[in-house]
């Protein structure tokens, strides 16, 4: 790879946040520094380097991403200065339906492919946005050990209005953010970010705060997978596989939306004896009616249904079969927010739900968040017109 002659040098590793429960109260003005309020975005998060002509983009994991998005690179090339690192996210938004604009982030996703040629028809058919919220490096000077507020003052001088290259919107106001956080969530963003304005940047340090949705809902249990130290001789499991009734045109249908894994050893032990009575053995009349039991087959996917299973470009071809269960269990888990009909990240096991039938289970229970047109943050973004 070619080296980049700058006063900041990859890899970094990106500023982090910690989670709390509300958004900040700005202090008193005797009791310490100012919070600078900013959305969340829910996209790839990325150090963005560019050197004359040669642009590297870096994931959270500082991991080159460019190969995956060449109009990102093009776009950096056009709307970044000659010498710079920046802090961002790269997004893409979609009008589905006609309907506001709205970040998908398994549109996204689809980017990390092997296959160039897929890439760049992607890149073309579905071009993606970068969004920047912080300057580490400008010619020849460094910014990290700058206050957050002269960090600012520097991307405001890039002059970052798209539409394929924005500076985040910020504010100083925390009611401000408050309505943020309940609107901008219509548009596919997850939340709110605090950061202190005298504050350096701390790379790979917990020095931001975030603010993010908790909900909860009862789902159906239908299968668990094995945990990866588990042996024949001790099983142990991994993760929970939580299923929502839908209807379709064949009548209900239950869709798979998702995981929970957060338990400790001794419990994970303890659930593969818990739930052997509901196991469903292969072969039987009953495995032939599970509402899973076509997870192998590609046509399932192909009309919608949401099955665990399948391959994808994230498994890499590692083992997902997993052990069906008679749907008659149901638990209360908390998760954040939804990505289209899944639960957009692992959900938190909450309890079981003795008293609820798992026909109840439904995606009716969800709220659903006021839709908010992405449009209005990036205007002229590709996707919101």
């Amino acid at each position: 790879m070619t080296t980049l002659n700058l006063p900041v040098q990859p890899p970094v590793r990106p500023m982090l946040a910690k989670s709390v429960a509300a958004v900040p109260a700005q202090p008193s003005a005797d009791a310490g520094a100012a919070y600078v309020y900013e959305p969340k975005w829910d996209g790839f998060r990325a150090i963005v380097y560019r050197d004359g002509s040669e642009v590297r983009i870096d994931s959270r994991n500082a991991k080159p991403m460019d190969r995956y998005f060449p109009d990102v690179v093009a776009a950096v090339l056009e709307a970044l200065p000659e010498r710079c690192v920046v802090d961002g996210e790269i997004v893409i938004a979609q009008t589905p339906g006609g309907g506001p604009a709205h970040l998908n982030f398994e549109l996204l996703s689809q980017r990390i492919h092997p296959a160039a040629s897929r890439v760049n028809m992607l890149a073309e058919t579905t071009p993606a946005a970068l969004v920047v919220f912080d300057v580490l490096a400008l010619g020849d000077e460094s910014l990290m050990d700058r206050p957050l507020a002269e960090r600012l003052e520097a991307l405001d001088g890039l002059g970052l209005t798209g539409p394929l290259v924005f500076a985040t919107p910020r504010t100083a106001d925390a009611a401000v953010a408050e309505e943020w956080f309940g609107s901008f969530e219509g548009a596919g963003l997850d939340g709110v970010v605090a950061k202190l304005a005298d504050g350096p940047y701390a790379p790979n340090k917990r020095a931001m705060l975030k603010i993010k949705h908790t909900r909860t809902a009862d789902v159906v249990l239908a299968g668990y997978r094995l945990h990866k130290t588990s042996t024949p001789e001790q099983p142990v499991l991994g993760s929970l596989l939580l299923g929502l009734w839908d209807e379709s045109d064949d009548g209900p249908r239950l869709q798979f939306v998702g995981v929970a894994a957060s338990f400790s050893a001794t419990r994970r032990t303890e659930l593969v004896g818990e739930l052997a009575p509901l196991v469903v053995e292969p072969g039987t009349p009953a495995a032939d009616e599970h509402p899973w039991h076509g997870w192998t087959d590609p046509t399932k996917a192909e009309a919608g249904d949401r099955l665990p299973g399948a391959q994808s470009r994230w498994s890499s071809g590692k083992d997902l079969s997993f052990t069906p269960l008679r749907p008659e269990r149901v638990l209360e888990v908390g998760y954040d927010h939804m990505e289209g009909t899944r639960f957009r990240h692992t959900a938190q096991f909450k309890r079981w739900r003795p008293d609820r039938e798992p026909e109840s289970c439904t995606y009716a229970q969800l709220e659903e968040p006021v839709r908010y047109d992405l449009g209005e943050l990036l205007p002229g973004a590709p996707g919101t017109a």
